[in-house]
């Protein structure tokens, strides 16, 4: 009999990003789909119903291109906050508002004068800003009437389960990040419920990426699918750790792409004033998709930073190697880059001239400073990490990897390409009993990547462990 596939689906902000693995993590086909957002005055929104076309398109060009054989899992992973509102025949009400729109900003200043950023923090381990659901659920009511007769609210990734098959779930890492979850416990905040316009019973059950789901169903249309196991993988950087190998207690993945995003798992637990400090420094805390595990989550504008950086010195991409080995070459410190505006700016102070390899080298060391700043206050308040893991496109750079092993100690570079892909491919495998435990899952290479000796029995307690769960009715 021919070893079962496993596939993959990555639904990000940008695009939808399927890849077709064998049981050893080995990528055999992929295919992805842009995200069809509409712009709006204050960001984008879009159509659920669009969006499932664009991930149905991505998973059948993948599957095309796959060699045969069974697919026994599809996981599922996706961007985290934006949501789908639906009524009690399952069709989508009202838009999907993204994570990045500002049209909240009446809510939010509400929401600062009822709660406070302080209470915010401590009970959801998010900053009180414009990016969780509880804002722009409230602004949905108000500005949509019909969203009120809503009777579930999912996550992307859960809206895509759900229509090719699966049950309704509220996965713990995107619920993590919608501002209606309650940290320590694990289960939803009635103030917030209460503020937003929302009721308890528009949430479905919180599980576990790996959690069983049901079954790809035929009126997907995706034949190769039909039957496939299903699961709800978690937020996109999470499930990017599980596909790059970061998987033990301490682990930290640097996912180095246009926003440079730290990523480090941590037992549960941490008592609600180191929580308030760690969002005081610009980390969130929240439930990791991996089982028994809180994820520390901080990012910045880097990859953006050095993407002007180097267009303004008239390079691109390709010229990358050779800006990467002059920069290797000179004097650090005697040029001054700065970031302004978010990393929409980048300012080198007028002066003595400057070679490109100069402002390219100190480019690279004030976006390695400011992601050193994050990893400074993750290991302050949780202690020192275990293993320090790159992917993503900036990662290739041999000079910004020097930089951050300066600055940040060892550094593993990862071969792993579509690592949130990859990790969701890993946890639908979990969910078909394709693999035993997250101590199976295949590493780069193929062998097999175990989770460190110092994760114990009571770090992997039975709250939030995967499981099989029976159909409930919105």
């Amino acid at each position: 009999m021919a070893a079962p596939l496993l596939v993959g689906l990555d639904v990000g902000t940008t695009a939808s990003k399927a890849v077709v693995f064998t049981d050893t993590g080995e990528p055999l086909s992929q295919a992805s789909a842009a995200t069809p957002w509409t712009a709006t005055r204050t960001g984008a929104e879009l159509d659920a119903t669009a969006l499932l076309g664009s991930a149905v398109a991505a998973l059948a060009g993948a599957l095309a291109a796959a060699p045969p054989g069974p697919v026994a899992g599809l996981g599922v992973a996706s961007l985290g906050e934006s949501g789908v509102l639906l009524d009690r025949s399952g069709a989508p009400v009202g838009p999907v508002v993204a994570w990045h729109d500002t049209r909240d900003e009446t809510e939010l200043a509400d929401l600062h004068a009822r709660i406070g950023p302080e209470t915010f923090a401590r009970t959801t381990g998010l900053p009180l800003r414009h990016q969780w659901a509880l804002t722009k659920h409230r602004w949905l009511l108000t500005h949509h009437p019909e969203t009120r007769t809503a009777v579930r609210r999912l996550n992307i990734a859960e809206w895509v389960v759900r229509r090719l098959g699966g049950m309704e779930a509220a996965e713990q890492s995107l619920a993590a990040r919608t501002g209606w979850l309650r940290l320590h416990d694990r289960d939803w905040w009635p103030e917030a419920l209460e503020w937003s316009g929302a009721r308890a019973s528009l949430m479905p059950e919180v599980v576990t990426a790996g959690t069983a789901l049901g079954t790809v169903d035929a009126g997907a249309r995706l034949d190769r699918l039909t039957g496939a196991t299903l699961t709800v993988c978690g937020h996109d950087h999470q499930v990017a750790a599980i596909g790059a190998g970061a998987v033990r207690p301490g682990d930290e993945l640097d996912s180095c792409g246009t926003a440079e995003a730290l990523v480090r798992s941590v037992p549960p637990g941490l008592a609600p004033e180191t929580v308030a400090g760690l969002v005081a420094a610009g980390v969130t805390v929240g439930w990791h998709a991996l089982a028994g595990r809180w994820c520390l989550l901080g990012a910045t504008t880097g990859g953006l930073v050095l993407q002007r950086v180097l267009a303004g010195l008239g390079l691109d991409r390709a010229d990358l190697a050779r800006i990467d080995t002059l920069a290797a070459q000179v004097q650090p410190g005697r040029v001054e880059v700065r970031i302004t505006d978010e990393g929409r700016s980048v300012v080198v102070p007028a002066g003595e001239a400057a070679e490109p390899a100069e402002i390219w080298r100190a480019a690279l060391e004030t976006v390695t400073d400011e992601i050193g700043v994050i990893h400074d206050a993750m290991t302050a308040y949780s202690g020192d990490h275990h293993d320090l893991v790159a992917v993503g496109g900036w990662s290739r750079s041999e000079a910004l990897m020097a930089a951050k092993a300066r600055r940040l100690g060892p550094v593993r570079r990862s071969p792993v390409v579509e690592a949130g892909a990859r990790g969701a491919a890993l946890l639908a495998g979990l969910s078909a009993g394709v693999y035993g435990s997250v101590d199976d899952f295949p590493d780069a290479a193929g062998s097999t990547a175990g989770v460190h000796p110092g994760d114990t029995a009571a770090a992997r307690r039975t709250a939030g462990r995967p499981r099989r769960i029976t159909p409930r009715q919105p």
